[in-house]
């Protein structure tokens, strides 16, 4: 899975870092009903996902901005269980930012209940990330390669830690 948009090793201080900023956002699109947060977060989940962390802004802010102001240590970690879990935020925010414009459109209160529900994972996953190191979608990830979903040809670093190298790029 590691093409030359997604690298195949990351630094994890700064995917965590880039969880904090999410987390943030998440927190005050929630908490201040600002749901248009979803669509910016959406774009960048989708870009970061689909073209590698040097298309998301969140990630050029974060590895230009905020890490370099973070003493820590690289600590490389495999590369395509974060795209996942991107791709996982990706459709969050998209389906959120739809069911915003449903509710926008028909007053819907089951739509803007689940835009809330969403909203609500989009707290607590970032969270989980930036503050303990669990990645969610990295778990589910696991436990897809585990059921050979996902074949291991396609993060032979999940199974082998030896192999890790430095990261080449942004989180």
């Amino acid at each position: 899975m590691s093409s030359s948009r997604f690298p195949a090793v990351v630094d994890d201080v700064t995917v965590r870092l880039i969880a904090a900023v999410v987390l943030v956002i998440g927190v005050v699109a929630l908490g201040t009903q600002q749901w248009w947060l979803y669509a910016v977060l959406a774009v960048d989940f989708t870009l970061r996902a689909a073209l590698g962390p040097k298309a998301s802004p969140l990630a050029l802010l974060v590895s230009r901005w905020i890490r370099p102001a973070v003493p820590a240590a690289k600590r490389p970690t495999a590369g395509p269980p974060k795209r996942f879990a991107a791709t996982i935020g990706a459709v969050m925010t998209v389906a959120a930012t739809a069911l915003w414009i449903v509710h926008l459109a028909t007053g819907s209160g089951a739509a803007i209940t689940a835009v809330v529900v969403i909203g609500a994972i989009m707290v607590l996953f970032p969270l989980l990330e930036a503050a303990f190191g669990l990645c969610v979608g990295c778990r589910l990830f696991a436990v897809l390669m585990r059921l050979g979903l996902v074949p291991e040809e396609v993060c032979l670093d999940c199974a082998d830690i030896t192999r890790r190298r430095a990261p080449q790029t942004v989180g």
